[in-house]
Parts: C-alpha cells; sequence; structure tokens
C-alpha cells in the first residue's frame, strides 16, 4: 500500500524499514506507470559518500526498463568530490547491468557541460531573500539534456547548506557547473550551517536549487529514499517529481535523522566512517553536531583514516577554515577564491565572529584527531590531537562528552 504525499507515492514511515521485495515492487511499479517506451533515461545516483542500497534499486529499474528504454545511462553525482574506479562502482552500483552505460559526473572537463542560461539578479535577489543580487549561470552535464527523461535516486538526509538533501540537488550541485555550485553554496554559508541544516521546507538555497532545476528541458523524475543510517535499510522510499518526492521523505528523515537532546554538552566526539577519505566529506561529522555544543566548548573529528584536507580542493588549505564573517568583513582578499571553498570553509570552522582589532573567535573549538600532519592542521587554523592519543571508552565514560559513531548523517540538535 503507498500513500499519496505532497503529489508522491510514498511506502514506509518513521517506525519501522521496508524488506527488498516490497522495494523492488514499488520501484518496477512505480517506473511501469510513467510514458518511458521508446525513451531514453539518464538515472542519477550518488556517490559511496552517500548511504544508499543502489545495488538493490538499480536492478530493479533494470527491470522496469527491459524493453522500453532505448538506452540509459548511469551518471554518477560527484558534485566536486574525486572521480570513483571502475573497482570502487562495481561495488557501490552492483550489476552488471547489460545495455546500461556508467559514467562518473567528470566536473574538471569543461566539454562536460551544456549552459542552460541564466538566473537574472532580480529573480536572485527574490529566491535569496535578498542576501545576493547578481545573474548566476546554470550549467549542467551534458548527458542529463541529452535524454529525453532524467530519473534522480538517492537519499534524503539532514543538510548544512539546502537543509535536507535529495531531490534537485542531485542536478545542482550533484552534477552542476561550477558557478551554480559556488553559488548556492555560498549562499548556504551566508545564512550558517547551524542555522539551515535539518530546516524543513523550502529554504533559499532549495528555491535556487529548484529553480535552476526547472530550466532542464528533459522530464524529470526522482525516487527518493530514508536509509536508516549507515545501513542499506530504508525507512521509506517515494516516487514522483523531483520536487514532490524530496517533499514526501524529508518528513520523515526529519524524523529518522534527527536526535534532541535536552541540554548541550561541553564536547562532541564525532567518529567518522572510513566511506568519508578526507576533511573534505569527512567535515560532516562536524556539521551534524555543531548545534549541540556549549559555548566555549569542543567538537573533536576522530578519524585516524583521513590523511588529507581535500584531495580535490587543495586551495583550501592556503585560505584555512573561519567563521563567516572572517570572510565578509575582508571580502576584497577572498572574493576571488570559488565560494563553494569558502563555504566548506566556514561549514567546518562554525560560528565565530571577526574583528580587525580583536581577531577571530570562534564559538567553539574543532579539534582533528586524523592521520594530517598536525602542521597541516595548525596552518589551517584547526586545533590538533593525536588520534592514537584518543581512548573513546573513556571519553563516553565522561558525563560532559557525547560519543557520536557512524557520524555524518544524523543531526543532533537541541529541544
Amino acid at each position: 500500500m503507498t500513500e499519496m504525499l505532497h503529489g508522491a507515492d510514498r511506502i514506509g514511515g518513521p517506525d519501522g524499514v521496508l524488506d527488498a521485495a516490497r522495494v523492488r515492487e514499488f520501484v518496477v511499479r512505480s517506473l511501469a506507470g510513467e510514458d518511458l517506451d521508446g525513451r531514453s533515461v539518464c538515472v542519477i545516483v550518488p556517490d559511496a559518500t552517500r548511504t544508499c542500497p543502489l545495488p538493490l534499486l538499480l536492478s530493479a529499474v533494470q527491470d522496469a526498463l527491459h524493453g522500453r528504454a532505448t538506452r540509459v545511462t548511469v551518471l554518477v553525482a560527484l558534485g566536486t568530490h574525486a572521480e570513483m574506479s571502475q573497482a570502487h562502482l562495481d561495488v557501490h552500483l552492483g550489476g552488471p547491468y547489460p545495455g546500461f552505460t556508467v559514467l562518473n559526473h567528470v566536473w574538471w572537463k569543461p566539454e562536460t557541460f551544456v549552459s542552460l542560461g541564466e538566473i537574472d539578479a532580480d529573480r536572485v535577489a527574490e529566491l535569496s531573500e535578498g542576501r545576493l543580487k547578481q545573474p548566476v549561470r546554470v550549467a549542467l552535464n551534458r548527458a542529463v539534456v541529452e535524454h529525453d527523461v532524467c530519473l534522480v535516486i538517492g537519499p534524503v538526509f539532514p543538510h548544512e547548506v539546502v537543509g535536507f538533501s535529495g531531490g534537485n540537488k542531485y542536478f545542482f550541485p550533484g552534477v552542476g557547473g561550477q558557478e551554480i555550485i559556488d553559488f548556492s553554496h555560498w549562499l548556504g554559508a551566508l545564512i550558517t550551517s547551524a542555522d539551515i541544516i535539518g530546516t524543513r521546507g523550502i529554504t533559499p538555497v532549495r528555491a535556487l536549487i529548484d529553480q535552476a532545476a526547472s530550466m532542464i528541458p528533459s522530464r524529470r523524475l526522482a525516487l527518493c529514499l530514508v536509509v536508516r543510517s549507515g545501513t542499506g535499510d530504508l525507512h521509506a522510499a517515494s516516487f514522483g517529481s523531483p520536487e514532490a518526492a524530496w517533499a514526501a521523505c524529508a518528513d520523515v528523515s526529519a524524523q529518522t535523522h534527527v536526535r534532541y537532546l535536552d541540554a548541550p554538552v561541553r564536547r562532541v566526539v564525532s567518529v567518522v566512517p572510513v566511506k568519508y577519505d578526507d576533511m573534505w566529506t569527512g567535515a560532516k561529522g562536524f556539521y551534524k553536531v555543531e548545534p549541540v555544543v556549549a559555548d566555549g566548548g569542543q567538537v573533536i573529528v576522530y578519524a585516524p583514516h583521513i590523511t588529507r584536507i581535500a584531495a580535490m580542493h587543495p586551495e583550501i588549505e592556503e585560505i584555512g577554515y573561519h567563521c563567516r564573517d572572517y570572510f565578509l568583513k575582508q571580502w576584497d582578499r577572498f572574493s576571488h577564491h570559488h565560494w563553494g571553498v569558502l563555504a566548506h570553509s566556514t561549514h567546518l570552522r562554525g560560528a565565530g565572529t571577526y574583528d580587525p582589532v580583536e581577531g577571530e573567535r570562534g564559538r567553539v573549538t574543532v579539534t582533528l584527531a586524523t592521520g594530517i600532519p598536525e602542521e597541516v592542521v595548525r596552518a589551517a587554523n584547526l586545533d590538533y590531537l593525536d588520534p592514537a592519543s584518543v581512548d573513546l571508552d573513556l571519553l563516553a565514560a565522561d558525563p560532559g562528552t557525547l560519543v557520536v559513531a557512524q557520524a555524518g548523517e544524523v543531526l543532533y540538535r537541541l529541544r
């Protein structure tokens, strides 16, 4: 049995998990009801930084499209993450899927993109609630527009830039051009991660992304999912337009992926899983816990397996990590950098203040207990802790410390 919510079909809910047979039947039935005969289909999926049972889902999609679609391309939405190797893709996607072409979104190659036009300055000002007023060009991986139908498949989680991830976010930034990525991320940074993360409804960043997605000429569909964090189990799945399917799953994610505390804690230790292989992605271990740390408190990001800050974005080591106002009050110094990098910097440094005389003061201390060399960590304006000195059991026994296992997907907030 399915429910119709926000204009999308949904199965499941926050209080249980779906068995694989029911998920498969839902996918096949949903696609059977769409006009896909004789159409080409681009299936857009997340990379391995998102927990998602893609082998189950893609095998169901293959069954549903067999003998109907003229061609199927699976496009991995890297955003600006590192390319996935063939061996990694084999595990991540499952398969093989005869007749399917699998592509990484090679965002570093200009020939990958096609221009969809521009969102003008007045519309940007409206969408951003006055925070920005300048035009932004919208570019997209050309594979999307070279297919008749694009099908997004991916999870919904609380997100530091947009509020809740998923839906049209798989187009922008998932397979979008650098300018719209930088623009949307900086808009989120202006709001601040702590204020926007886990926000229900259409945030200014979501509104901007939806506007950009409306410019895509192909027909857009989405299979959105609520994944039990750290597993391949699904709480819920929804199908429909990207806007409707996302909204139906965001309702569930808000209940399953948010933990509430009655009072702030002095220290949080975020144990970052190995799926995050640099601090660019592993920083989610900070985003998701910042709201529950007391003023003057500390977040220890514990990830001995991480050995560098950002393989694909080395400029972050030059800029370092700073609060939003550090950049805004020295904009002439920093505006030429990629705004997405500046946004990432603010997200991991968290809330704080900057004054030309008093300098920068963070609300909390951010300490990396990783394999990144101490001199690199301190040069990036973060505190260092030798990961070999960390005793998780001892820390967990401290009443003023919260140890978060498998950090990065579940958001912690105060009631």
